[in-house]
């Protein structure tokens, strides 16, 4: 889908970096694969995030460790941080790139998380990101107190009041509150700090938030709901669009139906940035990264992955299965998939086997081989110079804003990229050869600018008088 570099002013790519590690994409055999829970680790590739001069870095988080068949999956065995202490670390070894990272809105309560969010934007100089998730399933539900899940509905519910309350956390101190009055000891107007009573369905809070705002205002807004209530959620709320559609066409598709949602709710089309999640293998010709795309892909579908994988199509524990021989002969079971299986949807079983049966046969492919050809396949293969018109195409045909890169090893699988898409990119006009600073006082963009967002107004949850001004792109030279 290469294109040639169209005249006249170019949009921009936006470009982040998702740690691997919290995902079937990582590969923990390779020998350069690294530690996941090692400072180092996660140092090195923010540095180089940072290096490549990307948007920010993007951490997933999960609050338990996958099962299947009653056991722990096992790439979830390397373990999974929590997500707070790392952004937090990682900020403090970068300069100018932003951090984010994946919370739940339906095991956390706003008032605290939301004062957690604050105080790491105000150390970074407002460069932290929120992703909203909604945690479907009672295995994550079993962790806490109140145990089980939420229904589907009642969950964006939750997480539509609770960023809404958390933004009325975060407005309730007006830009000068702090007083800086040293001589007199006098630091804080109260004036100028507003209680929060909120009333509603999921949350009845009455609280004065103990942060000020920070730099950017609030936290960038980051969610990855797909479906129709996802989508509206995000046209509502988000500014970021963590995004499943890769393809060119479906990502078109993705992109117009989106971004045709903000003007029903008072949005312009720049308030919300679109960025699917893409993998990628380069090589020195487009042939070579094809075949080092297909050992990648292989190398990524471990054996236990790939039986998980089909347990879950066939419905049903599958005992004896090898991994490197062919599909199982049995037909699936009837029903719906059992809780604990690894996630994969499935309408028709008896179908879906059907269609993997003839693929395998048709291609000569094993088991295994057939799930890294179904799960395992890459966003982008090509040469550098490929990958980079293939990206700089996707960005101007309004396909996607950026791409959220997920590399195959940790923490060096972002190098290769860096080094060598990023300066074509450049050439091409389409990505930044620096990060904006203030001209006068040289100080740190915030995120929010980084990624050119609008400064978002504040909308009360329940009406009242707007606190903080309605404000529009910062002016050239200000730091958002």
């Amino acid at each position: 889908m290469s294109a040639a570099s169209p005249t006249g002013p170019q949009r921009q790519v936006h470009l982040v970096a998702h740690f691997p590690g919290v995902n079937s994409a990582t590969v923990w055999s390779d020998p350069a694969s690294g530690s996941q829970i090692d400072f180092a680790s996660f140092r090195h590739f923010a540095q180089t995030a940072e290096r490549g001069l990307f948007d920010y870095v993007f951490l997933a988080e999960g609050l338990r460790l996958r099962e299947h068949g009653g056991k722990i999956h096992d790439l979830d065995v390397a373990g999974r941080p929590a997500t707070l202490a790392v952004i937090t670390a990682m900020a403090s070894v970068t300069e100018h790139i932003g951090v984010v990272g994946t919370l739940t809105s339906t095991f956390n309560e706003p008032y605290e998380l939301a004062r957690q969010l604050a105080t790491i934007d105000h150390l970074s100089q407002g460069r932290v990101g929120w992703n909203v998730v909604t945690s479907p399933d009672a295995f994550h539900g079993g962790n806490f107190r109140r145990g089980g899940f939420l229904p589907y509905a009642e969950r964006y519910a939750r997480a539509e009041e609770f960023v809404a309350l958390a933004k009325e956390l975060w407005h309730s101190w007006d830009a000068d509150a702090i007083i800086a009055d040293r001589a007199s000891g006098r630091f804080l107007d109260p004036a100028l700090v507003r209680r929060v009573e909120h009333r509603g369905p999921q949350f009845d809070v009455s609280a004065t938030s103990t942060v000020p705002r920070s730099p950017q205002g609030f936290p960038v807004i980051v969610q990855a709901g797909d479906s129709p209530a996802g989508r509206d959620f995000a046209a509502a709320n988000a500014e970021i669009i963590f995004s499943r559609h890769t393809s060119f066409a479906d990502g078109q598709a993705f992109y117009r139906d989106v971004k045709g949602r903000l003007p029903g709710v008072g949005r312009s089309e720049d308030s919300l940035l679109i960025l699917p999640g893409a993998t990628f293998a380069l090589g020195d010709t487009d042939a070579d990264a094809r075949e080092r795309a297909r050992d990648i892909s292989l190398a990524q579908t471990s054996p236990q992955t790939a039986i998980a994988w089909v347990e879950a199509i066939w419905g049903h524990e599958l005992p004896g299965l090898d991994p490197d021989g062919a599909l199982p002969d049995t037909e699936p079971s009837d029903g719906a998939q059992r809780q604990g299986q690894v996630s994969t949807q499935v309408a028709d079983r008896v179908a879906r086997a059907a269609q993997l049966r003839e693929r395998a046969a048709r291609e000569g492919l094993t088991l295994r081989e057939l799930v890294a050809a179904e799960t395992a396949q890459h966003t982008f293969v090509g040469s550098a110079e490929t990958v980079a018109a293939d990206i700089a195409h996707a960005v101007q045909e309004r396909a996607s804003d950026g791409f959220v890169l997920v590399p195959h090893l940790t923490p060096g699988g972002l190098d290769e990229f860096v080094d060598r898409v990023v300066p074509l990119l450049q050439e091409r006009g389409v990505f930044r050869t620096s990060y904006e600073t203030d001209p006068e006082t040289g100080a740190t963009p915030t995120l929010r600018r980084t990624l050119g967002l609008p400064r978002p107004p504040h909308v009360p949850w329940r009406g009242g008088e707007d606190a903080v001004a309605a404000g529009d792109r910062e002016p050239a030279g200000a730091v958002a």
